[in-house]
C-alpha cells in the first residue's frame, strides 16, 4: 500500500470531521496537493457509503471522484492536448478526462480524446491507462471504438484519441426506439459479437453495462459500439510492460453486472465473467432492470 492509500484509510477511521481534520493538517502538512486528493477523495467515499452501505476500498471511492475534483486539480477545459484542439469535455471516469476534439491534419475530423486525470498520475493508474490504450489497439472491429492516435500533452500526461462515437446507451435507445423483441436480440448479437473479438484477441472488458454499449441510427439500423476498456484484463499477456495489477479484495466494476467472482475480488477472471454481464445486459434489455436491481444492493 502506498502513503496516499495509507493516509486514506486512517483518515476514513477517524469518524470526528473536526478530528480527522486536525489529521489532515499534520499529515499533509506542506503538501497541499496531497491534502486536496485526500479532501476529495474522502467526501466521494462518503458518497459511495450513500450508494453501498460501506465503501470498503479505495479502489471502490476513486472510481467515484466528481467532476468537480480537487483544488490541485483545476478542471478548466484545455484548448489544445497535443494537435488536438479541444471542443467540449464530453465524459469523465476514475483515471481520465474525455473532451470533444477536432483533428486540422492530415485529415480534418472530429475525434474523441482521452487524457488522464491531473493529480491521479500514480504509476499504477499510469499503467492502468495504458493498458486500456492498449486493449483498444489490438483490436479492430465494427462495434468497438477505434483507436487513431496516441501521445502525452505538454506535461507528458498520457493521452490516446478515439473515434468520436455518437449515440446514447443501449437500454435507452431500445426503449425510445420502442424496439421488438427480434430487434433488441439483433442488437445485442452486435455487442456480443464485439466482446467475441475482444475475447480472441486476449482482452476481457470487465465492465459491460449499458452506459458503455452506445447506439446510434446508421444507415437506418440500430448500430451499436462498446467504450471503456479501462479496467479490462489481458487472458495471455500484458497489455502493458508498466506494473498492472488489482490488489486481492479491490472492488473494479459496476455491481449490478459484475459476476460472482468479480465482486469477491478473486484474481481468477477470465472471460466467463464478460459473459456473465452480457447475461445481466440482455435480461435487463429484455424485461427493463437487473436481476438484481440497485435499490437492493443499497440495502
Amino acid at each position: 500500500m502506498n502513503h496516499f492509500d495509507d493516509l486514506f484509510l486512517q483518515a476514513r477511521e477517524i469518524s470526528d470531521p473536526a478530528a480527522r481534520a486536525a489529521f489532515l493538517d499534520e499529515a499533509c502538512a506542506h503538501q497541499p496537493e496531497l491534502r486536496a486528493r485526500l479532501d476529495a477523495l474522502l467526501a466521494d467515499a462518503s458518497a459511495a457509503d450513500a450508494y453501498f452501505g460501506e465503501a470498503d476500498t479505495v479502489e471502490r471511492a476513486s472510481k467515484l471522484v466528481p467532476q468537480a475534483a480537487t483544488n490541485s486539480e483545476v478542471r478548466v477545459t484545455p484548448t489544445h492536448i497535443g494537435p488536438y484542439r479541444i471542443l467540449e469535455r464530453i465524459g469523465h471516469g476514475g483515471m481520465g478526462d474525455v473532451f470533444r476534439a477536432v483533428q486540422k491534419q492530415p485529415i480534418r475530423r472530429e475525434v474523441a480524446l482521452k487524457l488522464i486525470r491531473t493529480g491521479l498520475d500514480s504509476r499504477q493508474v499510469i499503467a492502468r491507462f495504458e493498458a486500456e490504450r492498449q486493449a483498444l489497439a489490438l483490436m479492430d472491429h465494427p462495434h468497438i471504438a477505434r483507436v487513431l492516435d496516441a501521445g502525452a500533452d505538454a506535461q507528458g500526461h498520457p493521452y490516446f484519441v478515439m473515434e468520436l462515437v455518437r449515440g446514447v446507451p443501449i437500454t435507452q435507445y431500445a426503449d425510445e426506439k420502442q424496439l421488438s423483441l427480434r430487434e433488441r436480440l439483433a442488437l445485442m448479437q452486435q455487442v456480443c459479437q464485439a466482446i467475441q473479438h475482444a475475447h480472441s484477441k486476449g482482452v476481457i472488458h470487465r465492465d459491460l453495462k449499458p452506459s458503455n454499449i452506445l447506439v446510434s441510427t446508421q444507415d437506418g439500423r440500430p448500430h451499436a459500439k462498446v467504450i471503456d476498456f479501462g479496467i479490462a484484463k489481458a487472458t495471455a499477456q500484458p497489455l502493458t510492460d508498466k506494473t498492472l495489477y488489482t490488489q486481492f479484495a479491490h472492488f473494479i466494476g459496476t455491481p449490478q453486472y459484475m459476476s460472482p467472482e468479480q465482486a469477491e475480488g478473486s484474481l481468477d477472471i477470465d472471460t466467463r465473467s464478460d459473459v456473465y454481464a452480457l447475461g445481466i445486459l440482455l435480461y435487463e434489455l429484455l424485461t427493463g432492470d437487473t436481476p438484481v436491481n440497485a435499490a437492493t444492493l443499497r440495502q
